[in-house]
């Protein structure tokens, strides 16, 4: 009997035993500690107060691309017109029919507010304003001249357009 009772008791003994290294298993499988929640939460805190500007910046650029489409179909009515004319001293909104259609067509934009086109000393510039909205102020103007030359026109921003010194159309 003596060792009936000798292996029920080290039956018992070692059933114990790997009780408490179950339980000591389950004890460090609990969680994560306060402190590394509040890293998480100060790390995602940081990326994103870096992510939002530049977000900001990339939804105004996408919404400034309208301001600059506005321009080619006037861009293209001018250089129609100084092909035919042999310059740029009649293409103006208000002496030729194309060139109006066009600065018109462009004023219908959802982000502009005014296409003007201007034309002096052979340059004829073009001057689009963007509706104000997403970042985007009314001083943020789109302005390019073109210069007719052996039968094309040369477009350049000029440096002093709003949109140059905000960095919309760099």
């Amino acid at each position: 009997m003596p060792d009936a009772l000798t292996f029920i008791e080290n039956t018992l003994y070692l059933k114990l035993k790997q009780g408490n290294k179950n339980m000591n298993i389950q004890k460090s499988q609990q969680g994560f500690t306060l402190i590394e929640l509040m890293i998480v939460v100060a790390i995602i805190g940081i990326l994103a107060s870096i992510a939002l500007p530049a977000y900001q910046q990339y939804i105004a650029k996408a919404k400034y691309s309208e301001v600059i489409l506005a321009s080619s179909g006037v861009k293209t009515a001018i250089e129609v017109c100084a092909q035919t004319a042999g310059g740029v001293t009649s293409c103006t909104a208000a002496l030729d029919g194309a060139v109006s259609g066009a600065v018109n067509g462009a004023d219908g934009g959802d982000a502009v507010n005014n296409v003007a086109v201007t034309v002096a000393g052979g340059v004829a510039t073009i001057t689009v304003t963007p509706d104000p909205a997403n970042g985007i102020v009314a001083g943020d103007t789109y302005i390019v001249d073109g210069t007719y030359s052996a039968g094309a026109i040369n477009w350049a921003l000029v440096s002093s357009s709003g949109c140059f010194n905000s960095g919309y159309c760099k």
